[in-house]
């Protein structure tokens, strides 16, 4: 059986930047290797998609300050087409992001777009329960 390829997406622009690599770090450790191909896809806290070399390596450390550098200083843009700075190939997209610019339904409406499978809430889901106020009207 081949394994499935997912991509774990952390970091991102909200203050909870640092909570997300500690959450992708848990992640990807309870991920069986047999079964699954991981593929880390950082995010800098400016909005950059990266695709940093050894992020995996780094996260399973937690050596999240020089993960950090790396994903503020690589030049280099996620690329989803074939291609030796590419991510390849995805069967599923797992967004370990939180709040703002991630949680909120931003990365979801991205992955839909994409027509990629993800883990988690939809768009409407995830916009919903990040506004308290529209939340509470419709419950």
């Amino acid at each position: 059986m081949e394994r499935l390829r997912i991509g774990i997406i952390f970091g991102g622009r909200s203050g909870e930047h640092d909570v997300s690599l500690l959450s992708a770090r848990s992640i990807i450790r309870m991920l069986d290797p047999s079964r699954y191909d991981v593929i880390p896809i950082g995010i800098s806290r400016e909005g950059v998609w990266k695709k940093p070399p050894q992020a995996l390596e780094l996260l399973e450390q937690g050596r999240f300050a020089e993960l950090e550098e790396r994903l503020n200083s690589e030049t280099r843009a996620l690329v989803l087409d074939p291609g030796p700075d590419s991510v390849g190939r995805l069967d599923l997209a797992f967004p370990v992001l939180h709040g703002p610019y991630g949680e909120d339904g931003t990365v979801q409406g991205f992955l839909e777009l994409a027509g990629l499978p993800y883990v988690g809430a939809g768009v409407a889901g995830s916009a919903v329960s990040m506004d308290k106020t529209i939340m509470k009207r419709l419950f």
